[in-house]
């Protein structure tokens, strides 16, 4: 053996090390962890004033475990301007007054862990609020300062950029607005900072992937100011890792460094925090809203959502063009492709762009970490919309998402079928979002039990169809969805072929839409999942892998099957799905 190839055997030994170790470094608790995302403001007042808050939280947890629920998200509670419904954070070190104290946030953590339930945060890794000291302290242009660089400052912008700004400020809510790229503030550190999202959202220095030399603002990642914010995440993270907190969902964890475009700079960040948590923290989560598990994983991320803020992918799955979001992603180009999503009763949809590309991600990163979808989150619409608004409906919608492989994420409120709702005002910045941020909705009578306060004091209004979609008449309904979700979760922890780590595969044609029928299976067990949301009979012949004996575990709807020559034949009549186990 020449000494070429001993170096590539070599490479290729550790390259396989490298990626099982990665696999060992998951933390065995997300092999079956089931999650829960919860908008603080909006899921139990415990004080009366029409706002969510952790003891509202800690007083609820029995019910989540009843869920079958293992871990809970919970979206910002550090310290916030609230004009970005928590995002624009003053005080990553100190739990916002209006849902407690620290010691509140120990209490829930401790109270959860009793219960076997994880508790992870939200990550604002990108930006502070421009209330927050470090910004005012850096805005003073005082260069001995700790935050000196803890921003991006210019004196001088592009013609194209200043005019951005003029149309900004053209808008009826400048403030509002997230056009253009900097924003004017004719401070002593510079005239203009780079920002985020809103004004009041200054950019975090990371530093530039590729700075440009005529732009001597632009530093590089090595540079001091983009270490300091570095190490100031870190601690971050570990202030919250040493209260018991058990992992991080980073909101628009692809973004923190400029010019960055094939995401190679600030996949090494993450890689680097990966190591440093791994190394400290071995317990404990990363979870990335990247929306892309083919970068994020290697990159270093636990867990990666995948949805689409346009219409593909997910997307193509459950927005129609007539809801919110199936607006903002159409196209004309896209009329034909994109008019209907495959999770609505008229049929018309396709799964062929999900499948395709959850399939490249799924295969790419199986042996790496984990891909996330959710039912919904704070940032798009609930599954209750326009006419996708049936227990039926929801009952297939529920079985798909909580039979794919990953972890599955259900925002608060899916599993009694809240509705989206329509037309709300908008609530510290959450514009068309608020429909997805409502209270959530225990029982009936006064403010569907979320809150003792007036109903004009309430966070945003509720809206319980007259009481049936609250925790309390579901419990009483054995068919109800409640009922159904907790009977899909229990099958999934109790068989790994159906769970998180059970392998995947589209076994149904392409060519017809519905069903759409997958495979899971792990170490001998197989199962298949077959969906039919729309309203029309269909049928599919599937072929089978071991015996040719199929038993019915879970269904909803009206469905036969029977076996042939190896071979699985279903009909399924409208609004229906079915789990079944191969002998």
């Amino acid at each position: 053996m020449n000494k070429k190839t001993i170096i590539a055997a070599a490479l290729a030994s550790f390259m396989s090390f490298a990626a099982h170790a990665q696999v060992a470094n998951n933390p065995q608790w997300l092999d079956n962890a089931i999650f829960y995302q919860i908008y603080p403001s909006s899921y139990m007042d415990s004080d009366g004033n029409g706002i969510g808050d952790l003891p509202g939280i800690v007083s609820k947890l029995d019910y989540i475990k009843s869920l079958g629920i293992t871990a809970i998200w919970l979206n910002p509670v550090f310290e916030s301007g609230w004009f970005d419904g928590g995002y624009d954070v003053i005080d990553f070190y100190k739990i916002d007054p209006r849902f407690g104290t620290n010691t509140d946030m120990v209490k829930l953590i401790d109270e959860a862990h009793r219960r076997g339930i994880k508790v992870c945060l939200d990550l604002v890794a990108g930006h502070t609020s421009d209330k927050s000291p470090w910004f005012r302290d850096c805005s003073t242009g005082d260069r001995n300062s700790r935050y000196a660089d803890y921003y991006i400052w210019t004196d001088s912008i592009s013609p194209k950029e200043q005019q951005k700004i003029v149309v900004r400020h053209q808008a009826a809510n400048p403030a509002s607005s997230t056009y253009g790229r900097y924003v004017e503030a004719n401070a002593p550190r510079g005239k203009y900072y780079e920002k985020n999202f809103f004004e009041c959202q200054p950019a975090l220095n990371y530093g530039f992937a590729n700075p440009d030399p005529a732009h001597p603002w632009e530093q590089p990642v090595d540079a001091p100011g983009p270490q300091a914010v570095r190490r100031e995440l870190k601690n971050i993270i570990a202030f919250w890792f040493d209260k018991g907190i058990d992992g991080f969902r980073v909101d628009m964890a692809s973004s923190l460094i400029k010019n960055d475009k094939g995401k190679k700079a600030v996949s090494k960040l993450w890689n680097e925090m990966r190591a440093w948590k791994d190394k400290h923290y071995p317990h404990c989560v990363f979870i990335s809203e990247w929306s892309n598990p083919e970068q994020a994983i290697p990159a270093g991320f636990n867990v990666d959502f995948m949805m689409q803020f346009g219409l593909k992918g997910y997307g193509s799955l459950f927005f129609s063009r007539d809801t919110p979001w199936g607006k903002r992603g159409y196209k004309p180009e896209n009329e034909k492709e994109y008019r209907f999503c495959y999770f609505d009763r008229d049929g018309k949809g396709s799964p062929k762009e999900f499948a395709e590309n959850y399939g490249r991600a799924y295969n790419a990163t199986k042996s790496l970490g984990y891909i996330a979808l959710p039912t919904a989150n704070h940032d798009f619409q609930r599954p209750n919309i326009g006419t996708r608004n049936t227990p039926d409906q929801l009952k297939v919608l529920m079985t798909f998402l909580l039979t794919m492989p990953g972890v599955p994420f259900i925002y608060y409120g899916d599993e009694i079928a809240m509705k989206y709702q329509l037309y709300l005002p908008s609530k510290e910045g959450s514009g068309i979002r608020s429909g997805s941020r409502t209270p959530m909705q225990w029982t009936k009578g006064k403010n569907a039990g979320f809150s003792d306060c007036d109903s004009r004091q309430l966070y945003l209004p509720v809206d319980t169809e007259e009481g049936k979609l609250t925790v309390e008449a579901q419990e009483a309904d054995t068919t109800s969805l409640l009922h159904y979700v907790r009977r899909l979760i229990r099958l999934r922890q109790s068989a790994d072929a159906i769970g998180n780590t059970g392998d995947w595969l589209l076994v149904s044609d392409a060519k017809q839409p519905y069903p759409m029928v997958y495979k899971r299976s792990k170490g001998g067990s197989v199962y298949y999942v077959a969906i039919n949301p729309s309203s029309r009979s269909v049928t599919a012949a599937i072929p089978l892998s071991k015996s040719g004996r199929v038993t019915q575990v879970l269904q909803t709807g009206h469905i036969r099957c029977h076996t042939s020559a190896a071979t699985l034949q279903l009909k399924m009549k409208g609004i229906s799905a079915v789990v079944l186990s191969e002998q």
